[in-house]
């Protein structure tokens, strides 16, 4: 199996390195974005404001700051995505209490089940075999998943993502990262695909927690020591 050279820290760091660094506010936004997605529905900004108990003017200059790379509009500017989780229909579903959304790259439904606090039933397609394959994912784990060998694929970027438009940045990261079937499977894949490689599911979602840490440090830590929940926002 084509497996990158070096450990998970080379890979995060690389992977860090493209990422916007973003401010605790953006952080703690970012946070309330997912958890106003995952409800299944595109978010207003002025919704988002009143989460947030902000003025409107002060979510706009947010987003169009550090995590303007990271969010999907609609043509009524509505945000239909952001930071992998999108609630139009894309490669890879992401079924969350039974509201069905989606995933920009097979990465994603990794690591965004611990930033809801959710578990998650992850949907793909193998690029090589075209194989369903199925995940079950927590906040601490991957519990299960067919087929067993499944391995996920990944690329480091060689630019800086945060200059990059939000169609941009999937087209030239998200593109390239897929869930595989099989290491044999990966490995054709990633031949295929100058600068990919393979990691197990396992390394994939202890990627991912530490890609979380990263991106959203202490703001992420108090929200898991008592902050509030995804279904606390929502009473529909």
């Amino acid at each position: 199996m084509k497996e990158v050279q070096g450990g998970l820290d080379d890979v995060l760091a690389r992977l860090s390195a493209a990422d916007p660094e973003l401010s605790e506010s953006e952080q703690h936004l970012g946070l309330e974005l997912y958890r106003l997605l995952a409800r299944g529905a595109p978010v207003r900004r002025e919704q988002l404001a009143q989460a947030l108990a902000v003025p409107t003017r002060e979510v706009v200059t947010l987003l169009e700051g550090g995590l303007r790379s990271l969010v999907l509009y609609d043509d009524d500017k509505r945000i239909i995505g952001f930071g992998g989780l999108a609630v139009v229909p894309m490669a890879h579903r992401f079924t969350v209490r039974g509201r069905t959304m989606y995933n920009w790259c097979a990465w994603d439904g990794l690591f965004i089940p611990q930033l809801l606090g959710v578990t998650a039933e992850l949907e793909s397609s193998c690029p090589q075999t075209q194989a369903t394959i199925q995940l079950t994912v927590t906040p601490a784990e991957v519990t299960s998943v067919e087929p067993r060998e499944t391995v996920i694929s990944l690329l480091l970027p060689d630019l800086s993502l945060a200059d990059c438009t939000t169609e941009e940045s999937i087209f030239r990261f998200c593109h390239y990262v897929f869930f595989l079937a099989s290491p044999e499977a990966g490995t054709q894949w990633t031949s295929r695909h100058e600068g990919t490689f393979l990691l197990s599911l396992e390394d994939g979602f202890r990627l991912g927690r530490m890609h979380n840490a990263v991106r959203f440090g202490a703001v992420l830590g108090r929200a898991a020591s008592g902050g509030t929940r995804p279904d606390q926002h929502d009473h529909r």
